[in-house]
């Protein structure tokens, strides 16, 4: 090779110069077509062609430089076996950066479609798809360079045995992720409590953890193993929408049809009227219990989610003790009613004389 190099000079200039103009042109062929493609994406709806041509401009640059380089190469007077070499690794270094763009594209195509598959559009998912594509775009690459790939895969297994003992937790939590992301138990966006009082939305499930937004807007690790061991309270599933219970207690001489025809004309206008209530729900109450001093009730309600139960209760408690005022229904104070013997009472009024006496308060 360095022999060659001697005395032609000239072909070396003369393939950099190709080189040169090769990367002017394709250069310049690439800002033609990348600002007419952007103008087409810009009449689209869908956001997917957006993210493609986002994902292909940076790798773009490294084609365009392949591709020179293989013209300059090819019209080079380099010895033959040179060239040979010279155009597998560019061809290798092709194929490589074209894997790694669509690995991108597809875990766009993946988060973007997960939600219509009703698949969890999770980072575990993203980085299994991206790793699938990069493994076999791996795989087309060293087919390419010529390497043969059966001893690698070998020593990879024997080395493969010895990482798994060292990473157990790792592959534990990686596992237990994989599990939760099949099985669906949990999905990104639920609102979930877990079994030691956390609770929020599903952020993210991950290689290693789940992290959970609480509603302080606190982040909530999780590691996969303990998520997938724990119990767990998705208030998503089978849907979001859940019943609103609301305890009230009336006084023992109410007209009960009276309390509850007017406690659900306050309950539907809640549901119509509060952001997060279900207009089309019938509400209902339910009597249950002699209380101390009350008679006391549930009114069912209907939420469109978890966290819009604590609106509707708000606007509901306000607005049926109004109305319970303009209708004189009366919501008791508790109450405890004392039987004291006659003697008793005869003590107390002689401890404070002038002062009425009663045998009830």
């Amino acid at each position: 090779m360095l022999e060659w190099l001697d005395g032609n000079e000239g072909a070396i200039l003369t393939s950099v110069m190709v080189l040169v103009v090769a990367l002017t042109v394709g250069m310049a062929v690439r800002t033609v077509v990348f600002r007419a493609l952007q103008r087409w994406t810009r009449g689209t709806k869908s956001p997917i062609d957006d993210l493609i041509l986002g994902a292909a401009r940076g790798p773009s640059v490294l084609w365009i430089l392949a591709v020179s380089a293989h013209i300059a190469i090819g019209t080079s007077k380099l010895p033959a076996q040179i060239i040979g070499y010279a155009g597998r690794l560019l061809g290798g270094l092709i194929i490589l950066s074209v894997t790694f763009t669509l690995a991108n594209i597809a875990a766009i195509a993946f988060r973007t479609h997960a939600r219509k598959l009703e698949f969890a559009a999770t980072g575990l998912g993203e980085t299994i798809v991206r790793l699938a594509v990069i493994t076999l775009g791996s795989v087309m690459t060293l087919e390419m360079l010529g390497v043969n790939i059966a001893p690698l895969l070998t020593a990879l297994g024997v080395g493969g045995l010895a990482v798994a003992l060292g990473l157990q937790d790792t592959l534990a939590n990686l596992f237990a992720g994989i599990h939760i992301l099949l099985s669906k138990p949990i999905r990104v966006g639920d609102y979930v409590k877990l079994e030691s009082g956390e609770e929020g939305y599903v952020v993210d499930v991950n290689w290693r953890s789940t992290r959970i937004r609480m509603l302080a807007n606190n982040l909530v690790v999780v590691p996969n193993t303990k998520l997938s061991q724990t119990i767990i309270t998705n208030y998503h599933l089978p849907e979001p929408e859940l019943a609103v219970l609301v305890q009230v207690g009336v006084h023992y001489d109410s007209d009960l049809e009276r309390v509850e025809r007017v406690t659900l004309e306050v309950a539907r206008e809640v549901l119509h009227s509060v952001a997060g209530g279900v207009p089309e729900f019938e509400p209902f109450i339910r009597f249950h219990t002699f209380g101390e001093s009350s008679i006391d009730f549930t009114v069912i309600l209907r939420g469109k989610e978890f966290v819009d139960q604590f609106l509707i209760k708000h606007e509901f408690v306000k607005r049926l003790q109004a109305r319970y005022v303009r209708e004189a229904i009366v919501i008791p104070f508790p109450i405890r009613t004392l039987d004291l013997p006659a003697e008793a009472m005869e003590r107390v009024r002689n401890a404070f004389p002038g002062e009425p006496a009663s045998s009830g308060g």
